[in-house]
């Protein structure tokens, strides 16, 4: 494990397990127009200036990420590789599953199924399972730090869309948020 590991462009490095958002990306753009204008939080939702630079900030190390994957070798064969790639499944199962889960859903509704019902922003979960993991993989410390950081401004963004989400969908939201952990665990059941 290093601060710094080798820079170098190649086939086996980061760029492979951080490929899995511009896969859906992709299939987010084509299924439907519509369930890409879903997917972001308007900008009227934020409403300090705080907000804003933390949603510029998370996508900044985001993208800063994505861009230092193509220069950090995985570090294939070793327990780092493995440990790393046992996390990154699990991240990477879980953003399938929840894009599923995005994409199927009627564009003005409430998402409570699939992953959904197990976590309120599983998306952003998945996105912290994947770059930990990657991070690990690769047996770098900064790549580890930079996915902390990352997690810590999509907290944010998971309060600021927990915000929004209430004021659109009101009574519905709050009966959701209140069966639903908001990162992990099992639905409580839903009692009337």
């Amino acid at each position: 494990m290093s601060l710094i590991p080798d820079f170098k462009i190649g086939i086996g490095n980061a760029w492979l397990f951080m490929s899995v958002f511009l896969i859906q990306m992709i299939v987010i753009m084509f299924v439907d127009k519509r369930i890409q204008e879903k997917s972001h939080v308007p900008p009227e939702a934020r409403k300090n200036s705080f907000e804003r630079y933390v949603g510029i900030a998370g996508n900044f190390i985001w993208l800063l990420a994505m861009g230092y994957s193509v220069f950090l070798p995985l570090q294939l064969g070793t327990l780092w590789f493995y440990m790393g790639l046992f996390i990154f499944i699990i991240g990477s199962a879980l953003i399938g599953i929840a894009t599923f889960n995005f994409i199927s859903a009627p564009v003005n509704q409430l998402i409570t199924k699939g992953a959904y019902s197990f976590s309120r922003h599983p998306m952003y979960l998945a996105v912290f399972f994947i770059c930990l993991g990657t991070g690990i993989s690769s047996a770098s410390w900064t790549f580890i730090f930079l996915s902390l950081i990352m997690a810590l401004c999509f907290y944010q963004e998971a309060l600021i869309e927990e915000r929004y989400c209430l004021s659109r969908y009101g009574k519905v939201y709050k009966e959701y948020s209140s069966r639903s952990p908001r990162w992990i665990g099992f639905p409580k059941k839903h009692c009337q």
